[in-house]
């Protein structure tokens, strides 16, 4: 066995008191390849959903997010989601001519669309959420609450450290 080119041994401590972990190139392979087969599966139930309606999977997590903070600001979700507002506004617009989405003038601001789930956005909402639920939740108890913070801090740790900060403050917010 050959040793990193650290000169670390296996096993041996980082600065901050925390074991070295020294991975094979065919570990992190499978890891990646793994990675990619949970998304599927993750993503398998609601895409049968979601084709039955002609969406997609940026139509889902325009659903997730608006349900997740109801009044939801375009400007909001545009910066959740990562995309541009020409992306964003084709997904919106189905969701409203099809009823599921509504665009409300803000409250606090006139200029402002906040965003709501219809009746029968929520309920979309449930159906394709409640698959997911119940695949993270069998794997959560099935792998024990070790495996569970070990994975949340595997995919903390996967994020663009810029990005974390915020990140973590939107997944821990709380509704209401």
């Amino acid at each position: 066995m050959s040793l990193p080119a650290s000169g670390n041994a296996p096993g041996a401590s980082l600065s901050r008191g925390e074991p070295a972990l020294f991975l094979t190139d065919d570990q992190l392979r499978q890891g990646i390849e793994l990675m990619f087969f949970a998304y599927q599966a993750f993503t398998s139930d609601p895409d049968r959903i979601l084709a039955e309606y002609g969406y997609g999977r940026a139509h889902h997590r325009a659903i997730h997010f608006i349900n997740r903070w109801p009044g939801l600001t375009v400007a909001d979700l545009i910066d959740i989601l990562g995309v541009t507002k020409q992306s964003l506004n084709r997904v919106l617009r189905q969701l409203i001519e099809d009823g599921l989405v509504e665009s409300r003038v803000g409250q606090k601001d006139r200029r402002n669309r906040n965003l709501h789930l219809s009746e029968r956005g929520a309920a979309l909402e449930r159906v394709l959420s409640e698959a997911q639920r119940e695949r993270v939740r069998r794997a959560y108890r099935e792998a024990g609450s070790e495996a569970v913070a070990g994975f949340r801090a595997v995919l903390e740790r996967m994020m663009d450290a810029d990005k974390r900060d915020r990140v973590l403050k939107l997944v821990d917010r709380r509704e209401g």
